[in-house]
C-alpha cells in the first residue's frame, strides 16, 4: 500500500469482480454491451443487469467514463470507461487514456463514491504499452487527487504477475 496526501494507493495481484469496494472499473468498448477480457469478466460476474443497463445508456466514447448498478458483483457500481486501441502513439492515445482514469474518478467523487477499483485500461487487446500505460494510470490518479480529497482508496487490480511487477516497480519509485 502506498499514501499520496490522503488517499492510499493499493495494488492487487486478482480478479476485479470479486473486490468489495464502492466502484470496480470495467475497460469496456464504446458499445458498452460485453466483450472480452476484464469487459466480459465483469459483464458474466454481474449478470443480465448491467448489461440491461449498459443497453439504456447506449454507449460511450473513447476516454469518457459511464456508471451503472453492479448487479450480481460485490461492488456497488460499475464505472465503465473506454480506452484508446494503441496505433503509434501518435493518435493522441496518451490524453485518451489519461482522460479513462481521470474521468472515472471524477464519475466516482459524483456518486460519492470512496474506494475504486481500476483494471490496466487498453493492455490487453486494445495493444497500449503497460510500461508507458502504467505512467498514465499513475500520472491521472496523482492528478486526481491534487485536485480533490474525496477517494479514499485507488486499487489497481491486475491479472498477470508480470503486469503486477511494472505497477509495483512504477509505484516503489514514485513512493
Amino acid at each position: 500500500m502506498y499514501m499520496y496526501k490522503n488517499t492510499r494507493i493499493t495494488l492487487i495481484k486478482g480478479d476485479i469482480t470479486k473486490l468489495q469496494v464502492d466502484a470496480i472499473v470495467n475497460a469496456a468498448n464504446n458499445r458498452l454491451l460485453g466483450g472480452g477480457g476484464v469487459d466480459g469478466a465483469i459483464h458474466r460476474a454481474g449478470g443480465i443487469d448491467i448489461l440491461n443497463a449498459c443497453k439504456e445508456i447506449g454507449g460511450c466514447p473513447t476516454g469518457e467514463a459511464q456508471i451503472t448498478i453492479a448487479g450480481n458483483l460485490p461492488s456497488k457500481k460499475v464505472i465503465h470507461t473506454v480506452g484508446p486501441i494503441y496505433k503509434d502513439g501518435n493518435n493522441n492515445e496518451p490524453q485518451l487514456l489519461y482522460n479513462a482514469y481521470f474521468n472515472s474518478l471524477k464519475l466516482a467523487e459524483e456518486n460519492q463514491l470512496k474506494t475504486i477499483a481500476f483494471p490496466s485500461i487498453s493492455t490487453g487487446i486494445y495493444g497500449y504499452p503497460i510500461e508507458e500505460a502504467v505512467d498514465i494510470a499513475i500520472k491521472a490518479v496523482r492528478d486526481f487527487i491534487d485536485t480533490s480529497s474525496s477517494i479514499e482508496e485507488v486499487v489497481f487490480v491486475l491479472f498477470s504477475v508480470e503486469d503486477y511487477e511494472i505497477y509495483e516497480r512504477k509505484l516503489e519509485m514514485i513512493f
